[in-house]
């Protein structure tokens, strides 16, 4: 299913009938009321981009740019995400079960509520990633940056392998700084099997 705009229907129309090897350019675009699922996206450009709501099921985001895309309540269940870049993007409520995100970067992303069962984080850089609420049951780690903002709503049961802190745990109008063995403990203490490592010394 196409966008509801014309104008980006448009857009998405000619990029499916050329013959070149182009990446699809949506940047800052609306894409209210497509469904994308199972698309080739890889590479693509979709800055700013409009994806609230948005079915990106199995969806291929290979190295996509989705810096300051809005993700609210989009589906990206099973989509591939491997060093996709979406630093500052907003992820509320949005599905990501199954996902792939390895090696993809995520400064700043807002992803409240979001969900991220059985997610693959391997090598993933969470950098000021706010997470109260969020669903990491099954997820897996490996050296992944986890410098994020936890809750008690935060759901690590089954989350396993190995992160860099440290974290933030708000409670209430409080919050402190969750670090090593806090950490390491905090998490497993709630279901995880995660290890926290050292922080990497500069050669």
């Amino acid at each position: 299913m196409l966008p509801a705009d014309e104008e980006v229907a448009a857009v998405v129309r000619e990029w499916m009938g050329s013959s070149d090897d182009r990446p699809l350019d949506l940047a800052g675009l609306y894409l209210s009321g497509a469904d994308l699922s199972g698309a080739d996206l890889s590479e693509g450009l979709f800055t700013e981009t409009d994806f609230r709501h948005v079915a990106l099921i199995s969806t291929d985001l290979y190295r996509a740019h989705l810096e300051g895309a809005n993700l609210t309540s989009a589906d990206l269940s099973n989509a591939c995400l491997v060093k996709a870049t979406l630093d500052e993007a907003a992820l509320c409520s949005a599905n990501l079960d199954h996902a792939d995100l390895g090696s993809a970067s995520l400064w700043g992303v807002d992803a409240r509520a979001a969900s991220f069962r059985g997610a693959t984080l391997d090598g993933a850089s969470l950098l000021r990633v706010k997470l109260a609420g969020a669903d990491l049951s099954d997820a897996t780690v490996a050296e992944s940056s986890f410098n994020v903002v936890l809750d008690e709503q935060t759901v690590v049961t089954g989350l396993s392998g190995t992160v860099f802190g440290p974290a933030t745990l708000t409670e209430g109008e409080a919050s402190r700084e969750l670090a090593g063995a806090d950490l390491e403990r905090w998490l497993n203490d709630r279901g995880a099997q995660v290890e926290v490592l050292s922080p990497r010394r500069s050669r």
